[in-house]
């Protein structure tokens, strides 16, 4: 029976809930939209999504601060951060040339018949001082409000900066390494803080076929094809970018450092798919730390660092392929052309933009910062949107993949990858109760 063990493992419930997802969208799609088989899977999936990112905060600050105390070496892990930083730049360049050389070739805005009346200028515009803004916190807790008005009516949401609590748990876990017996205390704390926030955490990745299934099921009913319609050159030359990305440009990463795609892709297969339905590198990031930490041999106190950086600034889906080629699209559509120093800029902005607005990533706001670098109509923004849902599908499973790709190429790389874990937790069941918080890391005292 152990052999049909992958059956029922993880990975395989993942798949289940896909193809439930996949019959229970196409049913609701059928229906009304106030029907109560939409509305379900709406709630469900957005639920499931909530209760993701409710933990990152904690997660990433305990997580932080134990791992710096347990390093003890300041210095070892500052080589770990640069090595990391120089990684998401070589993949994103790599991504932002094939983005350029599929808008050249597809020339998606060109005789597009595109309703010139749906041009909109975004209400959330990407700044180079935004980086400067959001790296420093506001608050000890990293923690913010967001205003909105709808019907005349104003609401705030409370939100956080991911980049801000790395911040704060840096300064706090190098802090604690310097007061040294007196902080013990506090070390112990948050260890022990991080071991509870890990066992709810693994009871809510339990959750994960169930809230890909809603999620999937909720996109189907709710999008379709129909919106593609004058866009489809478009969305396809977005597509095949975002599947030469993690088809070619990882592999060859992979294989370069003596590992099998193969085995890389059947292991962070739950991240991908999970990436598809949620649309939420954030929402995704903790089930991306487990996967990192447990199945790829990378070390907790080393993913626990690249994984939220990631998530922040390492984006090839929405800062490198879906920029260039929406770049390109709102340059031909305006026929305003783009000469060498254009393309030039286009990359400059796509390996370093991602970091520029960290405080408030996103597809829209890297185009917009895109557009507003290469002087083109801000409006050309609204162009595009009707397809944004669908295509921010696949832009997100690119994203937290290369999230995974570059902390192994890392680990990898300084010697602090571990062979036995690798070997030993393929199959590893992420949604399994481990009690064990990180006590040393005399492996990375080599890094």
């Amino acid at each position: 029976m152990s052999k049909f063990k992958w059956a029922t493992g993880f990975g395989a419930q993942v798949i289940y809930g896909l193809i439930i997802g996949l019959i229970l969208g196409f049913i609701a799609r059928g229906t009304g939209e106030e029907s109560g088989l939409r509305i379900a899977l709406d709630e469900v999936g957005s639920t499931y999504v909530t209760l993701l990112k409710l933990l990152i905060p904690p997660l990433v600050v305990t997580a932080v601060i134990v791992s710096i105390a347990n390093l003890r070496k300041v210095a070892g892990a500052a080589k770990l951060a640069i090595s990391t930083l120089v990684w998401f730049a070589i993949t994103a360049f790599a991504s932002v040339v094939i983005g350029i050389g599929l808008g050249l070739i597809f020339q998606p805005g060109a005789n597009s018949t595109v309703d010139a009346a749906s041009a909109k200028e975004p209400s959330t515009v990407g700044s180079w001082w935004a980086f400067l803004q959001g790296i420093v916190p506001q608050n000890i807790l990293g923690l913010g409000v967001k205003v909105s008005e709808s019907d005349g009516t104003l609401s705030a949401t409370p939100n956080f900066n991911v980049l801000q609590l790395l911040v704060i748990a840096i300064v706090l876990g190098i802090a604690a390494v310097k007061v040294g017996r007196k902080a013990e205390p506090f070390i112990e704390f948050s260890g022990s803080l991080l071991t509870i926030i890990q066992k709810v955490l693994w009871w809510v990745i339990r959750l994960a076929p169930v809230g890909t299934a809603a999620l999937i099921g909720h996109a189907v009913a709710e999008y379709g094809w129909e919106a593609l319609g004058s866009l489809g050159k478009f969305a396809i030359a977005i597509y095949v970018g975002l599947f030469l990305v993690i088809a070619v440009v990882y592999p060859v990463v992979l294989k370069l450092h003596g590992v099998s795609p193969v085995d890389f892709f059947r292991r962070v297969w739950p991240v991908t798919s999970l990436g598809f339905v949620t649309r939420s590198s954030m929402g995704v990031m903790p089930v991306t730390e487990r996967v990192v930490s447990r199945r790829l041999g990378v070390p907790d106190e080393y993913a626990s660092f690249a994984v939220p950086l990631g998530s922040t600034t390492k984006m090839d889906g929405c800062a490198a392929i879906y920029p260039a080629i929406a770049a390109i699209f709102v340059s031909q559509f305006y026929g305003v052309p783009l000469g060498f120093t254009d393309y030039l800029l286009i990359i400059f902005v796509s390996v370093i933009g991602s970091a520029a607005t960290a405080g408030t990533t996103g597809a829209t706001v890297m185009l917009t910062l895109t557009l507003s670098t290469l002087g083109l109509p801000l409006a050309g923004v609204g162009l595009l949107l009707a397809v944004d849902p669908i295509l921010d599908m696949g832009r997100t499973a690119v994203n937290v993949t290369g999230q995974a790709v570059v902390p192994l190429v890392v680990a990898k790389r300084a010697g602090i990858w571990s062979k036995e874990e690798w070997d030993a937790n393929a199959n590893a069941d992420l949604s399994a109760d481990d009690d064990n918080t990180v006590e040393e890391a005399p492996v990375l005292a080599r890094a």
